[in-house]
């Protein structure tokens, strides 16, 4: 590369060898290199040079010397294409990708055509997501370098991901017409083949993608995918028949893929319930050992036909002892005729078993072999699953229990025992029989994992990560290990832990633990664009990026960004006092039974407080030991990689602006969770907050095209029509004209009062409904508390979910609508009654907190082992 500053022979030499040092990662002899070139009085300043030494000085991990001489070498030589494409490696490094673009723009200035520049910018732009500047750089470089297969297919899937379909596919053509010889079985030309292909299926041109495989059929490795398509195509172009034996060759080849099953019947054109249950017990006698076609006659089959095939299936599962039977019939319950038939033959089972030995009378009257003794214990275990799926926890207890008495060492019998506790109410109940269950197989990640979650439910957050000890590295703590391991179920559940506890700074850190799993698994991309290009895996290179383009939707985000926005929100309701201000309670005007409650739970504060300040000491050091050496590890896999901030809870739980840190959480769900409506009632609820008018109404609207029928939604409304005034006071006269019309469109000229009687009167049986309208009677006129807790509390418990009770009684306890002692304690009680295995509810047992489930949680084997004993 020519220099704008060239050394002489000598040091250009060393040059050479510094640069040549860089690539094969030698930095130690670099930077020797470097000084004999900066010792030559004439190049002390020589600012490719100095560039290069930061770039290398980059690489042993010392970062700001680096940064030191790189900005010195661009100073001294502004028109260095060398110092400023090394100064765009440096912000490449630290993730700073705009700016790194912007270095290589610059580079690019005094060298247009400098091949590694180029290259290292279309990363960069296909990294974020650039599309158009990437379109421009690889045209650059295909006019370049147009020999190489990488930049035609880099050129072609330029125009593919901008949806100019039709230009990707000229070019690919002109490519494949371009190669002279081709090897038999070359992988990269056969999914360069494929890649085309899927790029006019995208185009809808069905005829030519046809044609297009027929064509090279015999160039594509991959068979599977080339039936696949040709099956699927055959069917779009109206082709059916030509697809039947398609399919029919894809079932023999691998008959558990529900999806073949789906095709073969659009193929055949069957859409009768009876042609499809004749053709299922074709592929039962051709394929005996196959699960699909047992299964999924149960979705089409009605009547007296759904029994027989029911009975066939389930008679099996039975038999066999399949664990997963209930669970691979779940989906049933939505159709109350088919689970009716269910419970009727599941009943007679149990009934027959009992009696003698056969699933039915026939079967003993015709002197059948008798049924294996297992067969009635998976038989109470199904009917404890379906009564706790219907939420009948009595039963199911009765059934649970009684084959635990029948075989007390099958563990999926305690595993379900905790999870109907778990739907009941009883989280630390539920817990104990899952530890119990735990207890019996050591060995067994899955019933591991399933403990510590039920432990976090019950707020035991210190026994879930021992629980997860047993299966992480040795020599780091459990709760270190499950982060770099980014095992996100447990953040989430510890964050959801930790927000049921208050302790706001641990809640935040998992749910930032959890952003961060996400950011890291966005920058991974940036590996595969040079790899898949080179081995032309383009097919599963363009789902990456698409799959990267809405990673942020994934369920694990979606709970912890909402976990974090709760929070944030809270804190900024009622921040914490930090911890110089806080103030000494004042216990000289306390009654006495009140100051010795309050010295109770000072002692024991203090107690606790030692007990954790050593705990946190030794943790402390493990933690600093454990950072140090991933620091070491680090630097020797990555040095270049940007070290981030800890995250200390104390400083989490105490932002300068909550609000805006949990918009940062918010901003991706808006745009890849905008069809969940929890996404727009939180923004509702940070932007009332900010008093963005305009943005509240577009949550509310955003919240009405999803459902308008949800109850929060009229709680959001009639919360904007009581802030207008304050709102609308200070706004421009065209804002304020979109303000009117867009609250003329929602709700006309009624009034909050007018709109929330109308509300009680047209949802007065949907509890959650009246209890939104009961908050807003309260809000609008505190004079009405009596009305609006009778409108909430005589409602039938009977018909009412847990859940809705749950958050009932704790908004009444937490004084949502005020003092009311004795409607808290009425309500609790009429809910005892009703769910009276939930834990809130009961008199003796007061609601789970850090404290008491500890000192439960201590005493759960030996409960467990005392209820074992009783059965």
């Amino acid at each position: 590369m020519p220099s704008s500053d060239p050394l002489p022979p000598k040091e250009s030499a060393l040059f050479r060898k510094l640069m040549k040092c860089y690539e094969m990662k030698q930095y130690k002899n670099g930077l020797k290199l470097a000084k004999q070139i900066l010792s030559n009085p004439k190049y002390t300043e020589h600012g490719e040079t100095l560039a290069m030494k930061g770039l290398t000085l980059n690489g042993l991990g010392r970062r700001e010397e680096a940064y030191k001489y790189v900005r010195l070498g661009l100073r001294n030589d502004l028109r260095s294409h060398v110092c400023w494409h090394v100064y765009g490696l440096l912000q490449r490094s630290d993730k700073k990708y705009d700016e790194a673009i912007k270095c290589y723009r610059n580079a690019l200035k005094w060298e247009k055509d400098n091949l590694q520049i180029l290259k290292d910018l279309s990363l960069l732009q296909i990294q974020m997501r650039d599309l158009e500047g990437y379109k421009e750089t690889r045209h650059h470089l295909f006019k370049l370098r147009p020999s190489q297969h990488a930049s035609w297919i880099g050129f072609a899937m330029s125009y593919h991901l901008l949806g100019d379909l039709e230009m990707a596919n000229s070019i690919l053509d002109a490519f494949n017409q371009s190669q002279t010889s081709i090897e038999p079985n070359d992988y990269r030309h056969s999914e360069l083949l494929l890649y085309q292909n899927q790029i006019l299926v995208e185009a809808g041109k069905y005829q030519e993608a046809l044609e297009h495989l027929i064509k090279y059929e015999n160039q594509m490795v991959d068979k599977l995918a080339v039936q696949e398509a040709m099956g699927d195509l055959y069917i779009k172009i109206g082709q059916q028949s030509k697809a039947v034996p398609i399919f029919e060759e894809l079932i023999d080849r691998n008959p558990e893929n529900t999806l073949y099953y789906s095709q073969f019947f659009l193929a055949k054109q069957i859409s009768d319930a009876d042609q499809k249950l004749s053709a299922f017990k074709k592929f039962q006698e051709t394929y005996p050992r196959a699960m699909c076609p047992k299964r999924l006659p149960l979705d089409v089959a009605t009547g007296d036909a759904f029994q027989t095939v029911l009975d066939n299936y389930l008679r099996r599962g039975l038999r066999k002892g399949v664990p997963p039977l209930f669970v691979n019939v779940r989906s049933l319950h939505t159709q109350p005729e088919k689970v009716a038939v269910m419970e009727k033959l599941i009943l007679q089972y149990y009934e027959n078993l009992t009696r003698s030995g056969h699933f039915s009378r026939e079967d003993a009257d015709k002197n059948l072999p008798v049924e294996p003794a297992s067969a009635v214990v998976w038989t109470l275990l199904f009917l404890a699953q379906h009564y706790d799926y219907k939420r009948e926890t009595d039963k199911a207890l009765e059934y649970i229990n009684a084959a635990i008495e029948h075989t007390p060492t099958l563990i999926e019998l305690f595993i379900t025992k905790g999870r109907i506790y778990k739907h009941a109410g009883d989280p630390v109940e539920a817990y104990m029989w899952l530890d119990e269950a735990q207890s019996m197989d050591t060995a067994d990640r899955y019933i591991n994992s399933k403990c510590a979650k039920y432990m976090l439910r019950a707020n035991l957050i210190k026994e879930a990560e021992d629980i997860c000890g047993k299966f992480t590295r040795e020599g780091v703590s459990a709760m270190e290990n499950l982060n770099e391991m980014q095992c996100m179920w447990f953040q989430t559940e510890c964050a959801l832990a930790y927000q049921r506890m208050e302790r706001w700074g641990e809640s935040l850190k998992k749910c930032h633990e959890v952003d961060r799993h996400f950011a890291e698994i966005i920058e991974d991309q940036f590996d595969f664009h040079t790899y898949c290009m080179r081995k032309m895996t383009m097919r599963a290179y363009v789902g990456l990026l698409r799959l990267e383009d809405v990673l942020r939707r994934h369920p694990f985000y979606f709970k912890a960004a909402k976990c974090a926005i709760e929070v944030y929100i809270r804190l900024y309701d009622k921040p914490l006092k930090s911890e110089e201000t806080i103030e000494e309670i004042d216990t000289e005007n306390l009654p006495p039974s009140e100051l010795k409650k309050l010295r109770s739970k000072q002692r024991k504060a203090k107690k606790k407080a030692e007990l954790e300040s050593a705990q946190a000491a030794q943790a402390q050091i493990k933690r600093e030991q454990h950072q140090k050496s991933k620091q070491q590890a680090n630097q020797e896999a990555d040095p270049e990689a940007p070290q981030l901030d800890e995250l200390i809870p104390e400083k989490l739980e105490r932002p300068d602006d909550p609000l805006e840190k949990a918009i940062e959480f918010l901003k991706p769900l808006q745009q890849l969770a905008k069809e969940r409506i929890e996404t727009h009632l939180l923004a509702f609820e940070l932007y009332s907050r900010k008093s963005k008018i305009l943005l509240m109404i577009q949550s509310i609207k955003r919240a009405l095209a999803i459902d308008a029928g949800h109850p929060q939604v009229h709680s959001c409304i009639v919360r904007l029509i009581r802030a207008l005034p304050t709102l609308t006071k200070d706004l421009n006269v065209a804002v304020k004209t979109v303000v009117d019309k867009a609250v003329k469109e929602l709700i006309g000229t009624k009034s909050a009062q007018q709109l929330n009687d109308e509300f009680i009167a047209k949802h007065s049986s949907s509890i959650m409904h009246l209890y939104e309208a009961a908050r807003i009677m309260y809000e609008l006129d505190a004079g009405k508390q009596e009305a609006a807790i009778k409108l909430i509390t005589s409602y039938d418990v009977a018909k009412l979910k847990l859940e809705d009770a749950t958050k009932i009684f704790e908004s009444l306890r937490d004084g949502i609508f005020g003092n009311c002692e004795d409607a808290v304690k009425n309500y609790k009680e009429t809910c005892h009654k009703h769910f009276k295995y939930a834990r809130l509810f009961r008199d003796n047992v007061e609601e789970t907190t850090t404290e008491k489930t500890t000192e439960e949680g201590s005493d759960a084997g030996n409960h467990v082992e005392k209820a074992t004993a009783d059965l």
